[in-house]
């Protein structure tokens, strides 16, 4: 009788995102805490407003939760698809900050154009897929 390989689980893929989802959290803090000091966006609405300028909410707990949700639908993809995904995930999170501008959840300066958050996206998911796949080949050589 011929048996199939058996697949990781949500919990075990899960264990192999919590490094990228740290990163995750770390890149987005810091770029965020970068481009609100330059002053090219704000977070006019955000928790613990007397202690941080950025959003820690989104770095620390959204952030983390959107690309785990990402990584295992990228996981699941020919080369193709994770283009398309990438480039489609550009264009929903550029769509999404424009609405929390709306709702005052965000802000940019007069100086920000939109397609720098299209390729700005596009490029932080890129950055975020070439690191889970370096985490995850070093976690298979490990012994």
């Amino acid at each position: 009788m011929r048996s199939w390989p058996k697949q990781p689980s949500f919990r075990e893929k899960l264990k192999s995102y919590v490094p990228t989802m740290i990163f995750v959290s770390w890149l987005g803090t810091y770029l965020d805490l970068i481009f609100v000091e330059k002053q090219l966006y704000s977070f006019p609405v955000r928790p613990f407003s007397d202690i941080f300028k950025i959003n820690i909410m989104f770095t620390l707990c959204i952030l983390p939760i959107v690309t785990a949700i990402f990584l295992h639908c990228l996981q699941s993809m020919n080369s193709w698809q994770r283009k398309g995904l990438i480039l489609f995930s550009g264009i929903i999170a550029a769509g999404i900050e424009q609405i929390s501008e709306q709702l005052g959840w965000f802000a940019h300066s007069s100086e920000w154009q939109h397609f720098y958050s299209f390729f700005g996206y596009i490029l932080f998911m890129w950055l975020v897929w070439k690191f889970h796949l370096w985490i995850t080949h070093l976690s298979e050589e490990a012994p």
